[in-house]
């Protein structure tokens, strides 16, 4: 009998012990250190660091990097994935910025964004010594085969964007011509660059072509300002362009002076890194720029989960990282929404290519191979031939730009390297 109760007994403690076990989907929480049914996984924090050239309130450049950090900060935390942001404004292109990757290194941040040209060889004095720490470049070139496994370079394909910019600019001008508002010959561009670097020449040169395939007498003038963010230069120097007779005023500069002067002097404009239709209602026809999101959203993605990303990493248009602003319908030509959706197929498809060698010529002469600058500032030939299938293929070899020629019809006032 007492075999029996003791029998007994451990049968009720067994069938207790089963009735308070983890199962999975139970209010009991589980020992076995895997999620149950009902837990969401873990979120993932990575902190960034992000180095700015200048601050929002430039309403371009700077600005459209800023709305990228939030627009990829919202689609990472849909994944689970928060991003703690520690941003560096108005940063020089010298020794601070080497002082600000080593600050935010020392803080922690697993990831550091560049977001300037001549930020690069100040990052580059400082990633050795972080090896830990993922550095990126943006619209830069030295990283992209260092043979380090922490620095990246990134750029988008704006080209395109400028193209069909230059789109725009061509058909209000043509308007403007068949109006009997300008002659043909009156038909000249202004354009504000920053530098006579290869990504502002190359800019300026799609927008150009863009122009010139639906205004065919367009010419261009550039003027340089040594400078990617001086309102006041900017200004000036849009100004000196209305005054040789610019109808239409461009740039390759981070503020909206360009476009304000443009509306001042009673000429058009077409803007970058954001909408100015805003500050020149009159006068701004529509912008391009790049969006920064989707490639903040991959890298940032990458580091969360301890994965490698692209050391060199390009896009465009095909991914939604080129993207053009609303088209100002008040000022534009009639058909300008219409032309834009055609090349912008045929840009997609192939069929056309922005740097086709026969829609331009150097010196008169059709262009066969590639070159680019030397240390020197001279033109050489270029060791990985960009000239293939009857186009000079930009950001083919990198992402950076490459194309630094001058091609007839576009006049430089002035050079700033």
């Amino acid at each position: 009998m007492k075999k029996f109760l003791a029998l007994l007994l451990s049968l009720v403690m067994v069938l207790s012990l089963a009735a308070c076990g983890g199962d999975k989907g139970s209010d009991t929480p589980d020992t076995t250190g895997e999620p149950t049914e009902t837990e969401e996984p873990a979120a993932k924090t990575v902190k960034v660091g992000l180095i700015c050239i200048g601050d929002e309130n430039d309403q371009g450049y700077t600005y459209n990097f800023i709305r990228g950090k939030e627009a990829a900060t919202t689609a990472l935390a849909a994944k689970g994935i928060n991003v703690e942001w520690v941003v560096k404004y108005n940063i020089g292109e010298d020794s601070t910025c080497e002082d600000a990757n080593i600050e935010l290194a020392e803080e922690g941040c697993q990831l550091i964004i560049n977001n300037s040209y001549g930020f690069e060889p100040f990052m580059l004095k400082v990633v050795d010594d972080y090896p830990d720490v993922q550095f990126i470049a943006c619209t830069n070139q030295g990283s992209w085969n260092d043979g380090k496994d922490n620095t990246h370079n990134a750029f988008a394909n704006i080209y395109e964007g400028r193209y069909l910019a230059g789109i725009v600019a061509g058909m209000k001008m043509q308007e403007m011509i068949d109006n009997g508002d300008i002659t043909a010959d009156q038909a000249v561009i202004g354009y504000v660059g920053a530098y006579s670097f290869a990504e502002v020449i190359s800019g300026f040169t799609a927008y150009y072509l863009g122009a010139k395939s639906v205004c065919p007498s367009a010419t261009m003038k550039v003027q340089f300002v040594g400078s990617w963010s001086d309102a006041t230069e900017e200004g000036n120097a849009a100004a000196a362009l209305a005054d040789l007779g610019c109808v239409m005023i461009s740039q390759h500069s981070d503020n909206t002076s360009p476009a304000t002067t443009a509306q001042s002097r009673g000429v058009f404009h077409t803007g970058y890194n954001n909408d100015m239709i805003s500050v020149a209602p009159e006068a701004s026809l529509v912008s391009t720029r790049i969006d920064w999101s989707y490639y903040f959203e991959y890298a940032i993605e990458a580091v969360a989960n301890g994965e490698a990303f692209d050391q060199d990493w390009c896009h465009g248009m095909d991914m939604g990282a080129v993207v053009l602003t609303d088209l100002n319908e008040d000022i534009a030509a009639p058909g300008t929404a219409e032309k834009l959706a055609e090349v912008e197929a045929a840009l997609a498809d192939g069929s056309l290519q922005v740097f086709d060698t026969s829609t331009f010529t150097i010196g008169g002469e059709t262009l066969t191979n590639a070159f680019a600058l030397d240390t020197d500032g001279d033109f050489t030939p270029d060791a990985e031939e960009a000239v293939f299938d009857g186009a000079f293929h930009e950001s083919y070899f990198q992402s950076a730009p490459y194309f630094a020629l001058q091609i007839d019809g576009i006049e430089w006032l002035n050079s700033a390297f």
